[in-house]
């Protein structure tokens, strides 16, 4: 690695932890980005069935009804039988699910001041830019 790689890499690192020491405050294992993705669908529609998730995220109602048993489990949703089709369940944010959804946004919006505090309108621009490049490029 050349040296600016090897900074970067440091500086991505210490990045990278504040994020996830962040995101641990939760204190609830195992949620991943999935999860997090599928609470805050569920969150900003007010409730969503399975089929309805599956759909948007373009992912078998299987794979879905998996990551929907460990967020019931884990507290952070919760499905009730709909009263017209007792076939059918609506799933909705619990307050742990709603904690987790609207801390990691307070998170993203004071991360956002502080760096907008520290750097220029022109500088602000420039690592909007590159962040976008970057996530427009970099695949894992």
């Amino acid at each position: 690695m050349k040296r600016i790689e090897k900074e970067f890499f440091n500086t991505f690192t210490d990045f990278q932890c504040l994020i996830l020491a962040h995101m641990n405050r939760g204190d609830i294992n195992g949620v991943t980005a999935a999860h997090y993705n599928i609470i805050e669908f569920i969150m900003r529609k007010g409730t969503a069935t399975g089929r309805e998730i599956s759909m948007a995220f373009n992912i078998s109602q299987a794979a879905i009804s998996k990551q929907l048993k460990f967020l019931i489990s884990s507290d952070l949703i919760i499905k009730k039988q709909q009263e017209t089709d007792h076939r059918k369940y609506n799933l909705s944010v619990t307050d742990k699910g709603r904690f987790i959804i609207e801390n990691s946004e307070t998170f993203r919006k004071n991360i956002t001041k502080q760096t907008a505090s520290i750097l220029t309108s022109k500088e602000l621009e420039n690592f909007n830019y590159l962040l976008k490049k970057l996530l427009n490029h970099v695949k894992l």
